[in-house]
């Protein structure tokens, strides 16, 4: 499918809103998850504004396509996705992870609107994903659910269990999408846990494999868009991106997993990304 000039261009700046969002809600010397936000940032702009069913006056509709986001420390990025889609004020993100607010640090499902459940406690997304996509299966309502998963969590072994599950009843309204930045807290993922052959993994594991640059709009809305055309198997979307793309002194620096930024990178970025 060809698109639009206009579509990707409208797409890339929302990704540049959200990373901007981020931003103000990280503030100046508080401790914020940036380089796994600003990695995911061009595929949550593509499902929020692109390709998702959902409607922010009614974030219980019946059929809107669900988000996972398994990877719940870098809420501030779902937050800000939110935010600009509608869900709540732009405003409320300068109350991100305050005392009482409904933006905490993980996904609250409770209090934040648009959150499909709880995560954070890595490698769950997917099983609870698995759940909800046989249950729209089970209940005859043609929606996706779309689970965006960390590379360094998929060292976790319930996402396998999920994995083959996924395969074994041929849940083709599942869509993972791996965020693969190559890196965790602590540094390479390849120094700490090695992954081996990501895609011959997953391809093992029954799931149709979409390997694309994490970064390039075009390429992730093509490939969302050809996930939805496979049918008796689930989908995987690998897509290879920077940790902290977008920020100079943050890209590929693990020490940006989860960092306070100094007034003179918080104007930096602001102004990089207005």
């Amino acid at each position: 499918m060809a698109y639009t000039k206009e579509l990707l261009a409208q797409l890339d700046s929302k990704a540049k809103a959200l990373r901007r969002h981020v931003v103000k809600s990280i503030g100046v010397g508080n401790a914020g998850h940036l380089g796994g936000s600003f990695s995911s940032a061009d595929i949550v702009a593509a499902l929020y504004f692109h390709k998702m069913r959902h409607d922010p006056m009614r974030p219980d509709l019946p059929e809107r396509d669900r988000f996972l986001l398994s990877k719940g420390h870098v809420a501030i990025l779902q937050y800000a996705a939110l935010a600009e889609g509608g869900y709540f004020p732009v405003k409320e993100l300068d109350n991100t992870k305050a005392i009482g607010s409904m933006l905490q640090g993980h996904p609250d499902v409770i209090r934040t609107p648009g959150i499909e459940a709880g995560t954070g406690s890595l490698g769950q997304g997917l099983s609870i994903g698995l759940g909800m996509a046989l249950g729209l299966r089970l209940d005859g309502i043609g929606a996706t659910v779309y689970v965006l998963c960390g590379d360094g969590e998929l060292a976790e072994g319930q996402n396998w269990e999920a994995i083959m599950a996924a395969s074994a009843y041929k849940t083709d309204n599942l869509v993972a999408i791996v965020d693969r930045n190559r890196l965790q807290a602590q540094g390479k993922i390849e120094d700490r846990f090695p992954m081996g052959d990501l895609p011959e993994k997953w391809k093992a594991f029954g799931w149709e494999v979409l390997e694309i640059d994490g970064h390039n709009m075009e390429a992730i809305v093509t490939a969302l868009d050809k996930a939805g055309e496979i049918t008796g198997k689930p989908t995987v979307i690998i897509a290879n991106t920077v940790k902290g793309k977008g920020a100079d002194f943050a890209e590929n620096n693990p020490a940006f997993h989860n960092a306070p930024l100094t007034q003179e990178q918080y104007d930096q970025l602001l102004a990089d990304l207005a």
